[in-house]
């Protein structure tokens, strides 16, 4: 039974999350799916996170320290140690519904040529509650501008992969000794954007998503991305870097997917409620490219007349229409 690998590994990235932790290996280990490895991958934290893994006996969960290196780091480290035929990721902070599991594995069972099966996800807020947001991708037919423009994944909890499929997406930097990258260390945010594209760029894998929100995705108001500037820096930089490897890419849709980010962005302060910065990325967002008030009218009027409200009437009143606006959407 020692020598036993696990059909699926599940990789939990972990930064200072001894508050959320338990709960998180909680929902894993409710899977209905049972074959699996838990690697927990403690990126340097200062608080109990090590010691509170450390206090499970299940011999399923596995516990990697290392100095921090960044969630992408986390990532990289948990899949160099994973075992299983099918790896999946769920942030520390996020829980997974009993079934994501066995659906995702039995989605690339039947289809050979996914590397990457994904679900939906449920917006949940520092106390577990559903906060009325759902993240609700596009599934099918995912092109590399689906993925610059909109991230159809959403987050770092919804994707389970098939190993075999990350073997041609390794790859070992100059001065790295430990072991390969799959995502680049140096993004410390879009990080998984800039993953998912080279995966799609540079190999023959389909990324495919599955119906269900199977992800619980815990939003931190008040903590949430607070340097959004800094955030959207790092994206311009993962653009310059995709500029390099697929330029007909980003000449094609460079400025559309910057317009997506920005809204993005906008809406996060929105769940901030920081509604100047919100109005004011949602008008750099419009000036950039008017494609996502075209594509996605409601969404985006809805982010930009959001953010009026709170920078006109405060944050008291927009709290108590919140669910109207934003109920039902994806973030």
């Amino acid at each position: 039974m020692k020598n036993h690998a696990p059909i699926a590994s599940i990789v939990v990235p972990a930064f200072n999350a001894a508050v959320t932790i338990r709960e998180t290996i909680a929902s894993l280990l409710d899977q209905t799916f049972t074959d699996f490895e838990i690697i927990v991958v403690d990126d340097g934290s200062t608080d109990m996170t090590a010691a509170t893994v450390k206090r499970y006996a299940d011999p399923r969960i596995r516990l990697i320290s290392q100095p921090n290196r960044g969630l992408a780091g986390a990532h990289n480290t948990g899949i160099a140690a994973a075992r299983g035929v099918y790896i999946g990721f769920c942030d520390a902070d996020d829980l997974w519904l009993p079934e994501k599991l066995e659906l995702h594995i039995r989605h690339l069972e039947e289809n050979p040529d996914v590397g990457i099966s994904f679900s939906g996800s449920s917006l949940i807020d520092c106390d577990g509650k559903a906060v009325g947001i759902k993240q609700s991708p596009k599934l099918k037919n995912i092109t590399a501008a689906d993925v610059f423009c909109r991230n159809p994944i959403g987050n770092g909890s919804a994707a389970v992969i098939r190993a075999e499929a990350l073997e041609g997406f390794a790859y070992r930097p100059v001065g790295e000794v430990e072991r390969d990258w799959w995502f680049d260390e140096n993004f410390r945010q879009s990080d998984d954007i800039e993953g998912w594209l080279r995966f799609i760029l540079t190999q023959d894998w389909r990324i495919e998503g599955i119906p269900g929100h199977l992800t619980l995705y815990r939003i931190h108001i008040g903590g949430l991305s607070a340097n959004v500037e800094k955030q959207f820096k790092t994206w311009l930089a993962m653009r310059d870097k995709m500029a390099r490897i697929a330029p007909e890419l980003v000449a094609r849709h460079g400025e559309r997917a910057a317009a997506y980010q920005l809204r993005y962005l906008a809406r996060r302060c929105v769940s901030m409620r920081q509604g100047r910065k919100a109005f004011s990325l949602a008008l750099r967002s419009l000036a950039k490219s008017p494609r996502p008030f075209i594509e996605e009218p409601v969404k985006s009027t809805v982010t930009l007349a959001a953010a009026a409200f709170i920078a006109l009437a405060g944050e008291t009143i927009y709290s108590n229409v919140e669910s109207r606006l934003l109920g039902g959407s994806n973030v």
